[in-house]
């Protein structure tokens, strides 16, 4: 008679952990006594992080080094977690980037590339461990946007991605509520980190009331996933922008998302 399967760790897998809304997801669920497993393509930052971590007392995550861009990263993380004798209890969705500028002027490889990680990525890992996820009463947190909500002229990709994650996290929080499986859309406005100067922005854009930290942000999604709601807009300001949305035409938000982003100018190559 063959032996039972072996029994795995439950962990959090964490994508796009090397630095911002990542790294802070890292630290919540450290703090909450969850060990983690670090995924992005910086293994040097992984690991400073897991040391942090580690140094402050909480388990210390293990940390996987892939590019989840490549078209057979997905199976390679499946395989890393089995090497480590670990299965997801959870899963943070949170790897991503955007691309500042008009579609038709932006490389067009560079934003297929970004279909490919905010919108293929996220679902091949959304549904990868969805056995392992019902077995250990875990959940996905999706880290979409206030962008989710929006038409998005002058990153009109980007905000195509980012409704797309909303509309997925939420049709899976109610086809996966049978299994046990938690699905949350966490959707914050903007938040000062890399992801600025990756997209080709020259500053941080928006009202300071729109801004928000990388720790309050991670904080408030990993509250929502524990709590099962369905949809989390950390901050006021970005609830009303949201709300807003219900009772304005769409045509208003293309003007003004237009006239709000087209008129800032790229950074030059020198700068």
């Amino acid at each position: 008679m063959s032996g039972a399967a072996p029994v795995r760790q439950p962990v959090t897998l964490i994508t796009g952990a090397s630095a911002g809304i990542g790294a802070e997801f890292a630290r919540v669920f450290a703090r909450h006594g969850h060990l983690a497993v670090l995924v992005a393509r910086r293994e040097q930052r992984l690991s400073e992080l897991a040391d942090q971590i580690a140094a402050e007392g909480h388990p210390r995550p293990q940390v996987v080094a892939i590019d989840l861009g490549c078209r057979e990263a997905s199976k390679q993380l499946a395989t890393r977690l089995e090497a480590l004798g670990v299965e997801p209890q959870y899963v943070v969705n949170n790897a991503g980037f955007g691309l500042f500028g008009p579609a038709v002027e932006l490389d067009h490889a560079e934003q297929l590339a970004m279909i490919d990680l905010n919108v293929r990525v996220l679902t091949e890992l959304s549904l990868a461990f969805i056995d392992s996820l019902s077995r250990n009463h875990g959940g996905i947190l999706n880290v979409g946007s206030v962008a989710s909500f929006l038409p998005g002229p002058g990153m009109a990709v980007y905000y195509a991605t980012k409704a797309f994650v909303l509309s997925f996290s939420e049709s899976l929080h109610q086809e996966l509520a049978e299994q046990g499986v938690r699905v949350t859309a966490l959707c914050p406005g903007v938040v000062p980190t890399e992801f600025q100067a990756r997209a080709g922005m020259k500053s941080v854009p928006g009202w300071k009331q729109l801004h928000a930290s990388s720790a309050d942000v991670a904080a408030a999604g990993y509250a929502a996933l524990m709590k099962g709601q369905r949809v989390v807009i950390p901050g006021l300001a970005n609830k009303f922008v949201t709300f807003l949305t219900r009772v304005l035409p769409r045509g208003f938000f293309l003007r003004e998302v237009a006239r709000s982003q087209l008129k800032r100018q790229k950074p030059s190559p020198s700068s």
